[in-house]
């Protein structure tokens, strides 16, 4: 059976590297423009990236849900969970889905609207100087290889591009409102994929 444009797009960047340019893209990522976005207070104020998990409905993948929500055309009809959520105005900058693809909604200097009322080391307002990765998941089932590789590639490529100094889950800036990505999330692999190559 002959592969499909998008599974032929994924192998060659798989292979590719990830760059992110200086606008604030990701040179493998298929970009999904999104208006639930504005400017951060200082455009140059990039320290922190933020790890979600997420999909819609809850547990399903591989649909158009994260999607539709992020760009503001979720039909509450569709599911009887997308009309609790169909009027959130929300964003982040990446969505990895469970195959390892990536997709971008908002370029990196701009802020997503992904975290909330927040807080970490002390600051409040994380959306101002946070980049936000959304894996699709559940806080319960385990997270998938190609998404780990794919996470690790891409928090280098913002490494190298900006000056990043945490990288955190949604339960840590909003601890007690939000619990992802979860204890799915396996910290200690996803730490050891970042340690320096010796």
């Amino acid at each position: 059976m002959a592969a499909t444009t998008d599974e032929r797009r994924h192998r060659r960047n798989a292979t590719r590297r990830l760059t992110i340019d200086a606008g604030g893209y990701a040179s493998i990522a298929v970009r999904v423009p999104t208006p639930n976005q504005d400017a951060r207070p200082a455009a140059d104020d990039i320290s922190l990236i933020v790890v979600h998990g997420i999909s819609l409905p809850p547990g399903d993948f591989g649909g158009d849900g994260v999607e539709r929500l992020f760009t503001n055309r979720l039909d509450p009809a569709a599911h009887p969970y997308f009309a609790t959520i169909a009027d959130l105005r929300v964003s982040a900058h990446f969505l990895i889905r469970r195959d390892g693809a990536l997709m971008q909604f908002v370029a990196c200097g701009e802020r997503a609207w992904h975290a909330g009322e927040s807080t970490w080391r002390g600051r409040a307002r994380c959306n101002d100087f946070s980049i936000g990765i959304e894996l699709e998941g559940t806080d319960a089932l385990p997270y998938t290889t190609p998404q780990y590789a794919m996470l690790g590639r891409l928090v280098r490529a913002l490494r190298r591009r900006y000056a990043i100094e945490d990288v955190v889950g949604h339960s840590d800036i909003a601890p007690g409102r939000k619990t992802d990505p979860g204890p799915a999330f396996n910290w200690p692999r996803f730490r050891r994929m970042l340690a320096p190559r010796r």
